[in-house]
């Protein structure tokens, strides 16, 4: 096999499964919006068939997938420099699914920390959607012919899997037509944690909801929020070594890094020596400033759904016409007739 070079292409999606939070901004779509301001060519996805691998009540989901795309837009993603769109509107995304599902080996797909974390001890009774999930994130990103994707750390191993399901099929058949995907893991706050619990990723499921900053929060409940947050007693350090064991003063130091685009250590070289009870409000101020805009603008676009339905429809278009050749030249390979 001869080796092809692949024009870089950035894809990423997101679930509409649920709350979106600042964990979403600051770990996911800050970074695609640096990607679009980057000139990249990018696909950012709303993946609502990852969503359906747990029972979805069908009005929620598609309040969900529109709040998604009003988020993305919201937050910088431009519809005509980047190409936005649902999942479930291009079936080339099942399609080659189907193939991959025939790639990958159930080990690979048991092996999976999130399929252990979701399906626990009642695995059973999971859905086959949940359990091959991985092969379906394999061919949201191939059928782009995609070469980076930014994700979270949670998201690694599947990133992993995808390039072994491109290697195996690239092996079987005697080509080099899928690429090695790289993941793109970038920033101070890839991983932003829990305002109650330093040592707990922010999530949308927690119960107590000033665990999370939500993207639909007012200026007003993001301030109180971030001066409710666990801290410790110890002023802040002038280092990050000095953060070592405080889970709750790295994370807040992490969410204002990322919030101002420093670095954690040119961050702390503005914070250092000062007591929480100085650093909060100073923090919500910088929140306040960043986010209740993008909230603000959340709540416009939701007003008009047609509008938004027809932007991803527009980019469903769009992300179609990359995906129906390498799908219809992946069936050749495969020895589909008619492909």
């Amino acid at each position: 096999m001869a080796d092809t070079t692949f024009p870089r292409r950035v894809f990423s999606g997101i679930q509409p499964s649920g709350g979106l939070t600042l964990g979403n901004y600051l770990g996911a779509v800050k970074p695609f919006v640096a990607a679009q301001e980057s000139g990249a060519e990018a696909l950012y996805c709303v993946v609502d068939m990852h969503a359906i691998t747990v029972w979805q009540d069908p009005d929620n989901l598609r309040r969900r997938t529109r709040e998604l795309a009003a988020f993305y837009i919201a937050a910088g993603l431009d519809p005509e420099r980047s190409i936005l769109f649902n999942q479930s509107q291009v079936a080339e995304h099942a399609q080659l699914a189907w193939i991959f599902n025939c790639v990958a080996r159930m080990g690979w797909m048991g092996r999976m920390t999130q399929w252990k974390d979701k399906a626990g001890k009642n695995a059973e009774n999971a859905s086959l959607g949940l359990f091959a999930y991985p092969a379906l994130m394999a061919a949201d990103i191939l059928v782009y012919h995609a070469t980076h994707v930014p994700v979270g750390e949670d998201q690694k191993q599947h990133l992993e899997l995808t390039r072994d399901v491109a290697a195996k099929f690239n092996h079987d058949y005697g080509t080099d037509f899928f690429p090695m995907v790289e993941p793109v893991i970038e920033g101070v706050a890839t991983r932003v944690m829990s305002l109650r619990d330093g040592t707990r990723k922010m999530s949308k499921s927690d119960p107590s909801d000033a665990s999370r900053i939500n993207m639909t929060d007012d200026a007003d409940t993001i301030a109180k929020k971030l001066r409710r947050a666990k801290t410790d007693p110890e002023p802040l350090p002038d280092n990050v070594e000095g953060l070592k064991d405080r889970p709750e003063a790295r994370n807040l130091m992490n969410i204002y890094a990322a919030l101002q685009d420093l670095s954690l250590e040119d961050a702390m070289g503005q914070v250092a020596g000062r007591q929480f009870a100085q650093f909060k409000p100073l923090l919500a101020d910088v929140a306040v400033d960043r986010l209740a805009p993008i909230s603000a603008e959340m709540r416009r676009l939701m007003q008009d759904a047609d509008e938004i339905d027809r932007l991803l429809a527009r980019g469903a278009e769009r992300a179609r016409a990359i995906a129906a050749p390498v799908l219809r030249r992946t069936y050749d390979i495969v020895g589909m007739v008619g492909g």
